[in-house]
Order: C-alpha cells, then structure tokens, then sequence
C-alpha cells in the first residue's frame, strides 16, 4: 500500500535527536569506511608489489631460459611456494614445475593478451578462501611473433598468496571491529551533544506549554551565550514581552471601548424605555426617534472609529498614487467654508507635485481630524504645511495654543485618552489614535511637539523636526511615491 499523500515518512516523525543521532552516525559510517578502503587498498598495494618483485625475477629467469633453448628445470628455482608454467599458443602445457595440476594457469582470454604483453593476473579469490591462491605473471618468448605450433609462446610464473591473503583477511577483521568501535563512541558522543544542545529548546517548550495553559509573566531561562539557542530565547522573550503588551492594551481597549459605548447605549435604552411607559403624542414619539437617531449615530460614529484604528496596512507598490498637494489644498479650502475661518486664521502652504501611495479618504480623515483638534483645544493662527524632504513629504498641523500637558504627549495616542480640560468637550478620545493609525498603516511616523515635549510614534525615519517654538506641532512623515 502506497503512503498516504501528505503523510510524512517515518524517518520524519522520529524525535530531532534520534535524526541528528541517525545522521551524524551515517556520516561516520561513510567516513570510517572510507578510510578503512584506503588503508586495506594501500597495504594491499605493498604486498602485491613484493610479490611482483619476486615474479618478475623469477620470469626473467624462465624467459631467458626458454629463448636460449636451456632446460626450465635446471633454470628456473626451487623455492617453495613458486611455480612455472611453459606455454603453447594453443594453450598447451609444455613444461611445468612439480605441485601444479596439469591445465594451463591461464584462460584463453589471458593467454591471447599474454601473447602481445605481460599480464599479471590472480588465481583463486581472497573471500571465500581458496585452496591454492596463486598470483601470475605470464610473459610473451618471443613479443610480436607468431610462434609456431608446439613451440614455446608463454611463460607463467606463479607464487602463492597466503600469506598475502591471510594478511588482508586480518587486516579487514581489525578495521571492522576499530570502525564499529569508533562508531558506537562516535555515536554516544553526538547523542550526548545533541541531547546537551536540544535541552535548552526542550526547557523552551516546558515554558511554552505553561503559558499555553494561562500562565502569564513567564520568561525562558537563556543561558549566558551568543549562540543559536541563546539568540532563539531572547528573541522569544522579546515575543513574549510584546504579546504581554498587547493584550494589556486589548484589555485596556476593551475596558475603555466598554466605558465609552454604555453611555449612548444608556441613553437609546432610556429614551425607548420612556416612550414606552405611557401613551405619548406624535410630537413627542417624534422627539423621542430623533433623541433615538442620534444616539444611533454615536454609536455609528465610534464603530467606524475603532473599524479605522484597526485598519490593515497599505501596501507600497499596488496602493494608488494620491496626489497630496491637490488634496491638502481642497481639504483646507473646504473647512475654510464649513468652519467660517478667514485666510489669515487658517493658513496653507503647500509644495506641488507632492504624491503619496495609499487611501486617499484615510489621508484626508487624519488631516481633518488634526484640523479639529487644532480648532478646539489650539488657538488661531493654525497652519498646514507640506513639502518634500529626503525621499519623504513632510505634512505638519501647527496652532499657536498653550500646546498640551507635557505628561499627557507621550499618551496622546492612545486609544480614549483624553487631556484634563477636553473631558468636559464632546469627543471619544480617538483622533489622535486614529491618525496615529492612518500614518502607520501607511508606513510613516507620526510627531507630536508640543510645551518643549518632542513625542515619535513608531521611530522610522531620522529626519530632523521643523517648526515653531510655540505651540502644538503635529507631523507626519509619509513615503513619497516614485516618479
């Protein structure tokens, strides 16, 4: 049966250890074996060429002895454990030395190749023993001629291999047993060291499952190293820090989103609750429905605030191009109308040709929203600025007012955080945090500067700050699109 798709292999679902174990034993496997190769070819390459040494003198000898037309028995030696063999093309014995079985050494394939060249070759195999191993050495009597038939064509020297074998076979019993034994040492070792190098990522995950089960405030141990494990600690710390942050402040929305929805929602209860006690007049259900529908627009109204706090991120390169000169100017000309302001009161200077990717109607919402502020808690002259500065456009808000309270700036962008003297004003407490979102989602920086206080949100760029020493400055600093 086939495994099933998406199913990994076995080998996959072992422990890490056991693989790293696994591989680091397969690796020296394949390097023992390796050098064991090179060792038994090396000594093996040592022992043949003794015996070449000893076969080439001794064919020097029965070649010498077969040219001249002299006796192979009286030319060639008696040592033990050597053999002679004279050859006909045909593969005929024609002479041999005592001990030998009557057929040639040779076969016919190294018989017609010893005709033209000497051949070395082995008879019988180092595993399984043999009976009788023996090493040739067959040499032509007379190279490039056609010897005649029954004549002498080929010498045969021979040697036993015994000792030669018996010392290989020795040779690959000891590096067996030292590779296996090197093997099992090295294995322990790498289980040891991975065990000691995976024990830190097993305490992560002990940790890790005590914060799984609701634990907060936990923090990994990190030992005092720079190396992979450490760095994978302390960026997890830092994870863990930052996800204790944020749901802090989900819970401090929550409380606050709670805080600032009962009062409409108080207040529509209420009016229905009235209007239902007793009979009432059509003038009276009349106010009570337009009591009703505003408060449902409050309620609308702070909806589509926290919608466009949590608004998602632009993305650079599909995002429209926006014209931010065309628009800050139509922008200010517009409240100029609705708020009755003169020229003078609320003035603009803005660079051309200023573009930004991004929403436009998020753009112009964080614009208005600091016009309002700078109209309600500012005081005139308030200015709107823009202009281009390092690959960057620089939009400013500047009112002439007291500014704002130096302890309050650094939380001014939080969400339903409102000054002292604007709890008393209409408001929610979310257009700074709402502008501090539209900036952000588009990939800027948002200051606010106000009473000697200099304020960055989300630190991106080092640009320096420009403005007047009085008064409230609020600026963004947005990527300007390319041309």
């Amino acid at each position: 049966m086939s495994r099933r798709r998406g199913q990994k292999p076995r080998w996959r679902r072992l422990p890490l250890r056991v693989r790293l174990v696994a591989g680091f034993a397969a690796a020296m496997l394949v390097v023992l074996t390796g050098a064991g190769a090179f060792v038994y070819l090396r000594v093996r390459y040592a022992l043949d060429l003794r015996l070449d040494q000893d076969l080439a003198a001794q064919s020097a000898q029965l070649t010498d002895a077969a040219r001249t037309g002299t006796p192979l028995p009286t030319a060639a030696r008696t040592v033990p454990g050597e053999y002679w063999q004279l050859l006909d093309a045909g593969n005929h014995v024609l002479a041999a030395s005592s001990g030998l079985p009557p057929d040639s050494l040779l076969t016919p394939e190294q018989l017609d190749r010893a005709l033209r060249l000497p051949v070395r070759a082995d008879r019988g195999s180092l595993l399984p023993i043999s009976p009788r191993p023996l090493r040739l050495y067959a040499v032509p009597v007379q190279p490039g001629a056609a010897p005649a038939a029954g004549q002498p064509a080929v010498t045969v020297a021979a040697v036993r291999r015994d000792q030669r074998d018996e010392a290989l076979r020795e040779l690959i019993a000891q590096l067996a047993l030292a590779n296996l034994a090197a093997l099992a040492i090295a294995s322990l070792v790498g289980y040891r060291l991975a065990r000691a190098a995976l024990a830190p990522v097993e305490r992560y995950r002990s940790e890790a499952a005590r914060i799984a089960t609701g634990a907060t405030g936990v923090r990994l141990v990190v030992p005092a190293t720079d190396d992979e494990i450490a760095r994978l600690g302390r960026t997890l710390n830092d994870m863990l820090a930052a996800q204790d942050a944020a749901l802090d402040r989900e819970r401090q929305f929550i409380n606050d989103a709670s805080h600032e929805l009962r009062t409409p929602l108080t207040l529509l209860a209420t009016e229905l609750e009235l209007a239902l006690r007793r009979p009432r007049t059509a003038p009276e259900l009349e106010h009570t429905i337009q009591n009703a529908a505003a408060d449902t627009a409050d309620l609308i109204a702070l909806a589509d605030d926290l919608l466009t706090v949590g608004t998602q991120p632009v993305q650079d390169h599909t995002a429209p191009v926006v014209d931010l000169t065309a628009l800050l100017t139509g922008l200010v000309g517009r409240y100029r109308t609705s708020a009755g302001a003169e020229m003078d009161v609320l003035k603009c200077q803005v660079e051309q040709g200023l573009t930004v990717r991004g929403d436009a109607a998020r753009l112009g919402r964080a614009v208005t929203n600091l016009l309002d502020n700078a109209r309600r808690y500012g005081a005139p002259p308030i200015g709107v600025t823009a202009h281009r500065v390092d690959g960057l456009v620089r939009v400013t808000v500047h009112d002439s007012g007291a500014g704002m309270d130096p302890g309050f700036v650094p939380h001014a962008t939080e969400r339903f955080r409102r000054a002292d003297p604007a709890r008393t004003s209409p408001g929610t407490g979310l257009g700074l945090s709402i502008v501090d979102a539209i900036v952000h989602t588009h990939h800027g920086e948002l200051r606010i500067c106000s009473a000697g206080v200099h304020q960055r949100f989300h630190p991106r760029f080092d640009v320096p700050c420009e403005h007047a020493p009085h008064g409230t400055t609020v600026t963004a600093l947005l990527p300007a699109a390319r041309r």
